[in-house]
């Protein structure tokens, strides 16, 4: 089968190598444009792009879908199918209408729920036990289309974002390769979505990182970890701002809000609830992460302390 794979980050990549490794005729490969990172401003390849000139797909990466470019290539292409991993753009309707097979989606989320641009993030967020890919054939909403294959997987009480993410790449591979094998012999079915299910996952910025101590101690925890590794849960002590990168919860505290009720294994910081948080990674101003045993060494914290709301 001709396949043109869509697809930028990192997430994406554990399907362009399942491609391959298949043995299916992936023809081209779009992916975003370069973009500078960096202090030098270095211009740096997306992971697909890399990972496809490894195989030595031809890649492209047009700024725009909807001027004809795009098309045009696609046209050439000739392929039978397009799947679609994190790619960053909405595909137009004559590209949704060109393959045989049209355009199938890899979502990092059980559908309808968690439609949108940060599902992995907003999972942990709200403190969900499970999450999964789902498999979609695509059409012109936002992930509104017929779901195909889904399969799910537990998020333990400690599982960050980024842990999440690593563990779904690997799923979402898995669940593209059955819907290309149930595709070729006819045997895939379709569900439609139930709207009244879905929720938005919407990009994440850093207002939602200050923690707010008022909050109950699952809340404090789960933003943690919905926000490893990035953007990163901060809060003030003694008037700087400290990056919160991991934390677990332990239970019934005596304390107000935001205060640090023991320094024995990490912070421990009270919550709103009467619970309190654990940090056991902690980023000071200007400093590298580090576990919060190693920070209390350089560190004179006190027993009675705050922690402020960051900004």
């Amino acid at each position: 089968m001709r396949i043109v794979f869509m697809g930028t980050p990192e997430f994406a990549v554990p399907c362009l190598e399942r491609l391959v490794f298949d043995g299916y005729d992936v023809v081209g490969v779009f992916t975003q444009p370069d973009k500078p990172k960096g202090r030098g401003h270095k211009m740096q390849f997306p992971p697909v792009k890399e990972k496809a000139a490894e195989y030595n797909i031809p890649v492209f990466q047009p700024t725009k879908m909807k001027d004809g470019t795009a098309y045009g290539i696609l046209k050439e292409l000739d392929p039978e199918l397009i799947i679609v991993v994190a790619y960053g753009k909405i595909i137009p309707q004559d590209i949704l209408d060109l393959p045989k097979y049209g355009c199938v989606n890899i979502h990092a989320s059980l559908l309808p729920r968690y439609r949108g641009a940060a599902p992995i993030q907003w999972c942990v967020l709200n403190g969900e036990k499970k999450s999964g890919v789902t498999s979609m054939q695509m059409d012109s909403g936002l992930e509104t289309g017929d779901m195909l294959i889904k399969a799910e997987t537990e998020i333990g009480e400690n599982m960050t974002a980024g842990e999440l993410h690593d563990k779904l790449s690997k799923l979402g591979a898995e669940v593209m390769s059955q819907t290309i094998k149930k595709i070729i012999d006819g045997t895939l079915e379709r569900e439609k979505q139930d709207d009244l299910l879905s929720n938005y996952a919407p990009m994440l910025s850093k207002e939602l990182c200050p923690v707010d101590w008022s909050k109950s101690a699952d809340e404090i925890h789960n933003q943690v970890r919905g926000l490893s590794p990035w953007p990163i849960a901060t809060s003030v002590l003694n008037g700087e701002i400290y990056k919160l990168h991991k934390t677990e919860k332990i239970g019934k505290t005596k304390g107000e809000p935001g205060e640090i009720v023991s320094t024995q294994g990490g912070l421990t910081v009270a919550c709103g609830d009467g619970n309190g948080v654990r940090i056991l990674m902690i980023q000071a101003p200007g400093k590298k992460a580090m576990s919060c045993a190693d920070f209390l060494r350089g560190h004179k914290i006190e027993v009675g302390e705050k922690f402020e709301c960051g900004d």
